[in-house]
This record gives structure tokens, sequence and C-alpha cells, in this order.
């Protein structure tokens, strides 16, 4: 059997690793590989044999309390031999000390577990099509609103990602980021971005489930590809009972693990960005 050799993974290798994605029906968005980059360059892993990628995995350190692993993921005719394990175990020293979350399909949820890791919820994902509306008090990201976002962020979440949000906020292409304001300034915010199929909005921040519905129904007037598929934590059941009202139904769900002290997330986390990098 020849030996498996790890190393860095390099942003061109990204591109392949989320074709791989695609092809297991990830869905990863059409922009997701320079983010995932940019969020930790040291933060995701190749396996490869004789030059050539077989496996993969990020495990992307947001700050200096938490990482989330994502993207572990062995190609079809490399699976069963150890190679995807071993870079799991090689990935897992890059987060030190710090606690590491995943959201992970349930067929590998006791595997995990033998690796530390806790379930403390789950996942859901969410498919629709919603009406598309404007509404006066959303308008697009202005560089000027990055510090109040990112606080936004952190709040929600509970714990800070300054690399992530600053590639996630910036306009691409296929992706954009509208804000929900008042007279004070920002109050929430949703990240729209094409994938393979249909249009991602995550995160969605927001004050409560009313409010996320304007920022999910100006995501679709601005980008209208459907379907519209959002990630939401468990817990939110104000925001899925609101969006099963609309139609959406829920056709993915994981469990939400972590390995370590989880993060004390708030009710204003409506929706996750990735269920690659939490």
């Amino acid at each position: 059997m020849t030996p498996a050799d790890f190393r860095i993974a390099r942003p061109d290798d990204l591109c392949r690793i989320l074709d791989w994605a695609a092809a297991e029906g990830w869905n990863p968005g059409l922009d997701d590989a320079p983010a995932f980059h940019a969020a930790d360059p040291d933060g995701v892993f190749v396996a490869e044999i004789a030059g050539a990628p077989v496996a993969a995995i990020s495990v992307v350190n947001h700050c200096d309390r938490l990482a989330f692993l994502g993207l572990y993921i062995c190609h079809p005719d490399h699976r069963g031999r150890g190679i995807g394990f071993a870079l799991w175990t090689r990935a897992l020293e890059h987060a030190g000390t710090r606690t590491v979350g995943l959201d992970g399909v349930a067929a590998q949820e006791g595997n995990y577990a033998k690796s530390g890791f806790v379930r403390l919820g789950a996942t859901r994902r969410f498919e629709g099509r919603p009406e598309a509306a404007e509404a006066a008090d959303v308008r697009p990201f202005r560089p000027d609103d990055q510090e109040r976002i990112e606080a936004l962020d952190t709040a929600a979440n509970g714990f800070e990602r300054p690399a992530f949000l600053s590639a996630w906020l910036e306009r691409t292409e296929h992706r954009r980021t509208l804000v929900l304001h008042d007279a004070t300034g920002p109050t929430g915010f949703v990240t729209a971005r094409r994938c393979r199929d249909g249009v991602k909005l995550g995160p969605i921040v927001a004050p409560d489930a009313e409010a996320a519905l304007v920022l999910i129904r100006a995501a679709a007037a601005a980008m209208p590809e459907a379907p519209v598929i959002v990630d939401l934590p468990s817990a939110n059941t104000a925001l899925s009972d609101r969006l099963g009202g609309l139609g959406f139904v829920e056709t993915f769900a994981t469990a939400r693990m972590y390995r370590g002290a989880p993060p004390k997330a708030t009710a204003r986390l409506q929706a996750i960005a990735t269920m690659e990098l939490g």
C-alpha cells in the first residue's frame, strides 16, 4: 500500500476539494474556495499519494479559543485505507488547546465521539422559495460596517472570527452581504452566496425571527436564484416554524458537536454561515 503524505492545502487544491464536496451533494458556494483559505491559510490539509490529493480536511482556527472542523472528505477510490483518519489526527493538532466544533452526519457521530466530540444539538437545513421583497431598512454592506458587523457576529456566536468575516463579507460575483439597520447603525446582517444549486444564506444574525425573514426576503430579491437554502441551529424553532409556514422543507440535518467547552451562542444567531466553517 502506497503511504500518503500530508501537507497544508494550497489555494488551487481548494477548488478540487470543493468539487469533491459537490460530488457528495454538499453544494458549496461558487466563491467559497478563496474565503476558506483566507479564514486560516494554514487550516486546510490534504493527503496525497504520488503527488495527487486524495483526501482533505479543514481545521480553521477562528480565534485563540475556538476552531471549526469541516471539509472532511476522502476520494472514493482511496477510502477504507485509514488515510482519512490519519489526516484527521494530523489536522486536529493544528487546533492546539482550542475548543473544536463540527457539523457531522449521523453516520459518523459515533466516530467523532471516539475523538472526544460531544453532541450539543443539531443544524437543520431548510430549502424553499421565499417571496422576494426589498426593505427600506436593509441595504448592501459597506466597509464602514465591518466593526459593527464583527461585534454582532461575535455576540451571536459566542466567539470572534475576524479573518473569516473579512473574506466572507467581501462582495464578489457570487456573494454579497445585506445589512439590517436603524438609526443607531447595523442591527443584523445576512450573507447570500450562489451555489452550484440555488443560493445559501448565512450567517443570518438578527434580533428575532421576523427580522430574519426581512433579511431572507431582501436577499432573495438581491440574488433571485432558487432554491434558497438556510442552515438553522436546532434551537431556533421560531424561524424554522416561520419558514415551514412559507413552504420551506427540511432537507438535511447534522449533529453539532464540540470537543472542549462549547461557545455560548445567543438567539440572535438565526442561521449559521456554513456547515464547514460554522
